[in-house]
């Protein structure tokens, strides 16, 4: 279900890894938690939820692995400060971080306001870039160091509907790509992630649920699969990943016919909306 691209001879041991992981509350994020810590990394959890963030750790615990929580907004500079003032006295620094946290909206351009899109670009962009910003003088000193941005098949092949979601994501995904470059001499491995449909409840949460297509999130690929994968990459240190079926397919279309895509995509808008 994924497609690995450009991956490196990097073979990162996670045993006592120390790794920072947003978004962490559910979905994905929790999920790559539990596994990273059951492979021995030592984890520090973050997202929003303090409950479901305790609960994580609780069981990241009874697994015999290292789950710590700091709750939290990411968008909020004082608390990206926190965090890693964190992880700098309770685990004496970082060698990973994933940038897993994530907001969407769901809604034609049109019907939309710039306070909705300003804040899905906090979340998805602004935020990790500065808490990238802010790690990377401890990321220096770790151990076989490692940033991993969790983007978006949208963050290369927008989707109408998703065009302040997809827009967010591309954005992260030209940062991605400028940064591992500029970080390799320190040593930084800058991965990216780009997961296709996943049953989450991403759709429950977003800003803006108004559109028309019937998505299904319940029929995407597992959490725990992703989040698989997701740690490979930081083992193996692939610098794109291309997760699930519906992800690779679209994306080797849009890069062999992007007219298909283009063609596809704007026949299904106009059918939805045949009314409107």
């Amino acid at each position: 279900m994924s497609k690995e691209l450009e991956g490196d001879t990097v073979r990162r041991d996670l045993v006592g890894w120390r790794v920072l992981i947003t978004g962490a509350s559910r979905g994905i994020g929790r999920k790559l938690s539990l596994q990273a810590a059951k492979a021995g990394a030592r984890v520090l959890a973050t997202g929003r939820d303090n409950n479901a963030l305790l609960e994580l750790a609780a069981e990241a615990t009874r697994n015999n692995g290292e789950c710590q929580t700091l709750p939290g907004d990411i968008t909020n500079a004082v608390f990206r400060s926190e965090l890693l003032a964190f992880a700098e006295d309770k685990m004496g620094g970082l060698d990973g971080l994933v940038n897993n946290a994530g907001q969407g909206t769901w809604n034609h351009v049109r019907g939309g306001d710039e306070a909705t899109f300003r804040s899905i670009m906090e979340t998805n962009f602004f935020a990790p870039i500065e808490l990238i910003r802010a790690a990377v003088p401890m990321l220096r000193h770790g151990r076989t160091p490692a940033i991993l941005n969790v983007s978006s098949r949208c963050g290369r092949c927008a989707l109408p509907s998703w065009s302040e979601y997809s827009a967010s994501k591309a954005a992260l995904v030209g940062m991605t790509e400028s940064l591992r470059t500029e970080f390799a001499r320190f040593d930084i491995d800058v991965l990216l992630a780009l997961p296709g449909k996943t049953a989450t409840d991403f759709l429950d949460n977003c800003a803006r649920i108004e559109g028309k297509a019937d998505l299904k999130f319940s029929d995407g690929m597992p959490p725990a699969r992703v989040a698989s994968v997701l740690l490979g990459a930081l083992r193996k240190g692939t610098r794109e990943s291309w997760i699930g079926s519906d992800a690779r397919w679209m994306l080797l279309i849009r890069r062999f016919f992007p007219g298909i895509v283009r063609r596809l995509l704007a026949r299904k808008v106009r059918q939805l909306y045949a009314t409107t």
